[in-house]
C-alpha cells in the first residue's frame, strides 16, 4: 500500500486520475476531481481500520465502477450533461475518503470513463454486423440499420424496436396473400379462402419459416447487461459474491444465479414454462436464451414491413420469396379464367347504380361487380353471387391501405399508440357508421326481416349517439352494429379493386374521402374499460368487475375499493362491461368536479388557479403523444401516525426534452402528494405551452 501525503498540491496533481481506497472489504475506485474537505476523524474507521491521522482532511470522490447500458433510451440525451460542474451534480453521488488509505491508480480517470462506453459500443457493433450478415444472405440492398430495427425486440429496451414495422408488415402480408388466393382460386368461397390464408400466414407457419432460414441467430431479444459483457473471444468470469450493481471494470464479472435462469430472465420468461414452438438459442457465453414462436413470427412480419418501406413492393416480394412465402401469380392466367358477366338485365335495372356511384364518387366499368358487392346471401338471384368473396379481398386491402396511411402519417408515434389508431380505424363498428353516414345501406340487397330490424335499430341508436355533444365513437360506441354493414363496406372496396384493374391507389382515392375525418392521435378515444383501469392504477385503487346473467341479459357491476360505482345491462357481456365502465367514469369525473369546486370555493389554492389533478396531466400527455409523467418520492418522514410524503414529477416532452423536477408540498397521503407535484408541473407546462 502506498500512503498519500497530505500535501495540498496533491489536489492539482491527481485531478484526472483514479483514486483507490484500499484496506476495506472491497476495492473501490473514484474519480471526478475530488477535493480536500476539512473534516476531522476522531472515531474508528469502518471495517476495523485504525487511522494514524485522526484530524486529516477528507478527499471527496465520485465512484466510477458502475458501467451503464448506454443503449437505453434514458441515456439518449445524457451527453449534454457530461460537462456539468461538480456543484451542479447531486451530492449523493459523492463519498469522503481518508487520504492515508488511498493511492493513485495508474489508469487516468478519462481512460476509465472511456472504457465504460466500450461494452455498449461493442454491443452495437456486434448487432450491426449480424444485421449486415442477414442482409447479405437475403441479397437485397437496404440500410443495415433498418435490418437491425426489424431484428430488435421491445424487451431490449433500446431506442427502437420492430413493433412499428411489424404492424405494417402484418397488414401487407395479409393483403398480398389474400389477393393471391382470391385471384388463383376463383371457385372457392370465402370460408375456404380464409382457412387457406390462415395456413399461409399463421404465427406457427411464419415461425417455421424463420427457423428454416435461421433467423433465431440474428434476433436481439434480451436487454443488454454491461456487467455480463466480455470481449469477443474471451470467456466470461463469474464471481458468485458479486452482484450486477457492484461489478466494476477492474473486478471479475458476476452471475450469482444459474446461467440458464439468467438467460430466461433477460427475455422475460422467468415465470413461464416454455410454450409450444419456443426455441432455445445457444449464446456466446454457453448460456441459452428462449425465443417464443410469436417473436420469430413477428420478426418475419417486421422484415416484410422494413423491406416494403425501404424498397417498395419489389423488395417486399423478394423478402417473402426468400422466406419461402410464395405469392406470385401470372396476371394473364388470371384474366384467362375470368368469368363473363351473365347477370339478367331485369336484376341490373332493379339497382339504382347512379345514386350508388354518386355516393362513392366513381363510375364502374363492370356493374355486375358492384351488384355482387351489395348482395346479401339471403337474396339469391340468377347469375349474382353474394358479397362474401369480395368482402374477403376488400377487408385485406382496406387493412393494408389504412395501416400504410397511419404508418407514414405519424412517423414518430409509438408502436402502441399506432396500434390503437389502427384498431380504431379498421373495425366493423367504424365501417358500419361510415356506411350509414353516406347512406350506402339503402342499396343493400337482402331478404331477411330480422336483418332489416337490426339495421333499423342501429340507425336509431346512431342518431342518438350523434346528439351527444362532442361524441366521437371510432369503434367504441354504445351500440353494436350489424355485421352486414361493415361487410358491404369491405366488399365495395373489393369490387373497386377488381374493376380498376387491381389498382389499390384507386381504392384509396375512393375510400379516403368516405372515411373522413379519419381517427387521429388527438381524436382517438380510449376504451372505457382501459381508461378506468389506468385511472385506478394511477390512483392506487382496487378495481373489480362482477358479471351475472339472467336469461339473455348480462349485468356487469363495477366496484372500486369495494364500493359499487357503475352498473350496466346488455345482451352481450363485453358491451355491458364497456357501458358499466363508462358509467363509472362519469360518476368519478362528476365527483372530481365537485371536489375541485369545493376546493376553489374554500380558497385552498394559493394562486387562485383551478384545482388540477394527475388526470388532467395525463390527458395532456396523451393529447400531445408524450410518455406518461414520472413521479418520484423525494421524502417520507414523520411519526407512523402522522406521516408526510413529498413527491416530484417531470415529463419528457417531444420537442424540449425532460422538464424540470416539480417538487410538491408534504402531504399526509401519496395521492395528495402526487397531486401537489402535478399542480406545479401543470403551471410549468402552461408557461412552456400556452395551450397545453
Amino acid at each position: 500500500m502506498v500512503r498519500v501525503p497530505l500535501d495540498p498540491e496533491f489536489v492539482e496533481y491527481r485531478s484526472a486520475l483514479c483514486i483507490t481506497l484500499v484496506n476495506t472489504s472491497r476495492t473501490t475506485f473514484f474519480t471526478k476531481s475530488p477535493e480536500l474537505v476539512n473534516h476531522g476523524l476522531s472515531h474508528k474507521f469502518p471495517h476495523g481500520v485504525d487511522l494514524i491521522y485522526k484530524k486529516q482532511p477528507l478527499i471527496r470522490g465520485r465512484g466510477v465502477s458502475y458501467c451503464k447500458n448506454l443503449l437505453s433510451p434514458r441515456f439518449e440525451h445524457s451527453e449534454a450533461h457530461e460537462d456539468e460542474s461538480d456543484e451542479n451534480l447531486n451530492k449523493t453521488y459523492y463519498v469522503f475518503l481518508p487520504p492515508e488509505l488511498c493511492f493513485v491508480h495508474p489508469l487516468p480517470g478519462s481512460l476509465v470513463r472511456g472504457a465504460q462506453r466500450l461494452p455498449s459500443i461493442m454491443r452495437r457493433v456486434e448487432s450491426m454486423l449480424l444485421a449486415v450478415q442477414l442482409r447479405d444472405s437475403i441479397n437485397y440492398p437496404i440500410a443495415g440499420s433498418k435490418i437491425l430495427e426489424a431484428l430488435t425486440a421491445a424487451s431490449c429496451q433500446e431506442t427502437f424496436c420492430y413493433e412499428r414495422a411489424e404492424l405494417l408488415g402484418d397488414a401487407y402480408l395479409k393483403w398480398i396473400v389474400s389477393r393471391f388466393l382470391f385471384l388463383k382460386y376463383p371457385q372457392k368461397h370465402e370460408g375456404q379462402l380464409t382457412r387457406m390464408r390462415q395456413q399461409m400466414v399463421s404465427n406457427m407457419v411464419l415461425y417455421q419459416c424463420a427457423l428454416n432460414r435461421g433467423l433465431q441467430s440474428f434476433i436481439q431479444a434480451d436487454r443488454f447487461a454491461p456487467s455480463r459483457w466480455s470481449a469477443p473471444g474471451v470467456l466470461p468470469v463469474f464471481d458468485e459474491d458479486t452482484k450486477d450493481t457492484e461489478s466494476t471494470l477492474f473486478e471479475p464479472e458476476s452471475n450469482s444465479s444459474d446461467p440458464h435462469k439468467v438467460a430466461l430472465d433477460n427475455n422475460g420468461y422467468e415465470d413461464d414454462d416454455m410454450e409450444d414452438g419456443e426455441v432455445e438459442v445457444e449464446s456466446d457465453s454457453s448460456c441459452y436464451r428462449v425465443l417464443s414462436s410469436k417473436t420469430l413470427a413477428d420478426v418475419v412480419e417486421s422484415l416484410i414491413g422494413v423491406y416494403y418501406v425501404e424498397g417498395g413492393k419489389n423488395a417486399a416480394h423478394h423478402l417473402m420469396s426468400w422466406i419461402e412465402i410464395e405469392v406470385e401469380f401470372d396476371p394473364e392466367e388470371v384474366d384467362a379464367v375470368k368469368k363473363p358477366c351473365s347477370v339478367p338485365d331485369s336484376v341490373l335495372k332493379s339497382v339504382n347504380f347512379d345514386a350508388l356511384e354518386s355516393s362513392l364518387n366513381i363510375k364502374f366499368h363492370d356493374k355486375s361487380l358492384l351488384l355482387e358487392a351489395i348482395t346479401h346471401a339471403s337474396r339469391p338471384s340468377a347469375g349474382v353471387s353474394c358479397y362474401q368473396r369480395l368482402e374477403f379481398v376488400g377487408d385485406a386491402v382496406l387493412d393494408h391501405l389504412i395501416t400504410r396511411h397511419l404508418f407514414f402519417m405519424y412517423t414518430d408515434l409509438p408502436p402502441g399508440r399506432l396500434t390503437d389508431l389502427r384498431a380504431a380505424a379498421v373495425n366493423n363498428e367504424n365501417f358500419a357508421r361510415v356506411v350509414v353516414k353516406h347512406k350506402l345501406h339503402l342499396h343493400l340487397r337482402h331478404g331477411s326481416s330480422a336483418l332489416e330490424a337490426q339495421i333499423r335499430d342501429f340507425l336509431r341508436d346512431v342518431k342518438d349517439e350523434l346528439l351527444k355533444p362532442g361524441f366521437n365513437s371510432f369503434g367504441v360506441g354504445d351500440c353494436k352494429a350489424p355485421k352486414v354493414l361493415g361487410d358491404i363496406f369491405e366488399s365495395i372496396a373489393g369490387a373497386i379493386f377488381l374493376d380498376s384493374g387491381r389498382d389499390t391507389s384507386v381504392v384509396w382515392k375512393v375510400f379516403q374521402p368516405l372515411m373522413h375525418p379519419m381517427v387521429t392521435p388527438e381524436t382517438l378515444p380510449m376504451h372505457p374499460v382501459r381508461e378506468l383501469q389506468e385511472r385506478c392504477q394511477q390512483q392506487a385503487e382496487g378495481l373489480e368487475y362482477k358479471a351475472t346473467r339472467s336469461g339473455n341479459l348480462a349485468t356487469v357491476e363495477v366496484y372500486i375499493d369495494g364500493v359499487q360505482i357503475g352498473i350496466a345491462q346488455n345482451p352481450q357481456k363485453k358491451m355491458a362491461q364497456k357501458l358499466a365502465a363508462r358509467n363509472a367514469l362519469v360518476v368519478l369525473k362528476e365527483k372530481q368536479e365537485i371536489e375541485e369546486k369545493e376546493k376553489g370555493e374554500n380558497g385552498k389554492k394559493k394562486n387562485g388557479n383551478p384545482a388540477f389533478t394527475r388526470q388532467t396531466l395525463n390527458d395532456i400527455c396523451l393529447r400531445r403523444q408524450w410518455p406518461m409523467p414520472q413521479y418520484r418520492c423525494v421524502d417520507e418522514g414523520g411519526p407512523a401516525h402522522a406521516k408526510k410524503f413529498t413527491y416530484s414529477v417531470r415529463v419528457n416532452t417531444t420537442d424540449k426534452g425532460w422538464t424540470d423536477d416539480c417538487i410538491g408540498e408534504p402531504m399526509p397521503s401519496v395521492k395528495k402528494a402526487k397531486d401537489s407535484a402535478a399542480i406545479l408541473l401543470l403551471e410549468l407546462l402552461n408557461k412552456l405551452y400556452p395551450n397545453p
